[in-house]
């Protein structure tokens, strides 16, 4: 797949009635002609990375993923029953426990709420301790 690669500011974020608008700077050293040259209403697959000062990508963690996953695993499942004492673990029981867990109400919180993050990723050095303790090397 081609793609077209430039650095840009956000600018701006908005919602409208379908979705969010989002609103970028591209300096006019930076901004690929074909996209000068594309219609306005065309369509993107697009991926974006923060960068830092010295130019490397900042990793983003989508925490409510993961945590949807992981609420599905029966392997996490008989963590917490192990290490929590919860009984006959389920995906529910699993959710339940990581709001519980995190202080939240909803796994969206993930993604903004520092506390819950640093809880969340507590929780998953936990279970990756768990899970990996009787692995040789």
């Amino acid at each position: 797949m081609n793609a077209l690669q430039f650095e840009a500011l956000k600018v701006a974020l908005k919602q409208d009635a379908t979705g969010y608008v989002l609103t970028v700077k591209i300096h006019p050293d930076e901004i690929p002609e074909e996209l000068l040259r594309d219609f306005v209403g065309a369509r993107y697959m697009v991926a974006m990375a923060r960068v830092n000062d010295d130019e490397t990508a900042i990793p983003y963690k989508n925490r409510v993923k993961e945590a949807g996953m992981r609420c599905k695993d029966v392997k996490f499942h008989n963590f917490l029953e192990q290490r929590y004492g919860l009984d006959l673990v389920t995906e529910k029981g699993a959710t339940d426990f990581v709001y519980e867990f995190c202080n939240i109400s909803s796994r969206t919180e993930l993604n903004g709420n520092k506390e819950a993050q640093e809880s969340w990723d507590n929780l998953l050095k936990e279970y990756d301790e768990w899970r990996f303790k009787d692995v040789p090397f």
